[in-house]
């Protein structure tokens, strides 16, 4: 019938989504990504194929999975991993886009000024521009704010034990551990670096954002070009 060959039709172009994503994308994101694609198509239509399917975001349980992992071969997942992973990442507010990103062994002074640099040069923004962390002292040191001041940028922090003070930074984070960290076993640094420039490409290009009401980063940027130009 015309309605089982419909459903069908939606199975594979979830299935294909839901590939492309590496298994991260829910009902909600595969529906938009669908969507944006000219697929007319409900949330909960892709979510009852989804279940009908077995396919379930692997959000869910990478958490579970990466600790159930550390207990069980905990020397080898603690070699090079803590003292490679990413310290410090900028995001633009207004479209979730990640503009600057460094990895270094140190959380250090340097690599935060070194990070921001980077941001600054790509954006090049104006002089309304606020930088807001928590109170690491990285961030608090008198290299850091002698440069923000520098620049006449305002300097924001998130109250002592508050961590929804930056809760953006914090939900990145949780979904970077949770689409890419907890699922990966990495065999050098090359190897995570490049893990994670793919990452980043990924976040900023083809993840929908609820909050942009399931645009991605470049999405809501693009938009926001074409309005600006009108």
């Amino acid at each position: 019938t015309w309605y089982a060959k419909r459903r069908e039709e939606l199975r594979l172009q979830i299935q294909e989504i839901y590939d492309e994503s590496n298994q991260i994308f829910g009902a909600a994101k595969i529906a938009a990504v669908m969507k944006s694609n000219g697929i007319k198509v409900s949330d909960e239509m892709v979510r009852t194929l989804m279940r009908d399917m077995g396919l379930v975001s692997i959000r869910q349980s990478a958490k579970k999975l990466y600790e159930d992992e550390c207990r069980k071969y905990k020397n080898h997942l603690n070699q090079e991993f803590d003292v490679s992973r990413p310290n410090e990442v900028i995001i633009d507010l207004f479209s979730r886009m990640v503009i600057a990103y460094k990895i270094g062994k140190n959380n250090s002074a340097q690599l935060v000024k070194g990070t921001f640099q980077i941001a600054y040069k790509t954006r090049q923004p104006d002089s309304n521009l606020t930088f807001h962390t928590d109170r690491g002292s990285n961030y608090r040191s008198k290299i850091m704010n002698d440069y923000i001041r520098s620049l006449n940028i305002t300097q924001s922090f998130s109250r002592a034990y508050v961590p929804y003070d930056n809760s953006v930074m914090e939900s990145f984070f949780s979904s970077m551990k949770r689409e890419e960290l907890y699922r990966t076993k990495y065999r050098s640094e090359t190897d995570f670096r490049k893990s994670v420039d793919e990452y980043i490409i990924f976040y900023n290009t083809k993840r929908p954002h609820r909050k942009l009401q399931y645009k991605t980063p470049k999405q809501k940027e693009e938009e926001y070009a074409l309005k600006s130009a009108d």
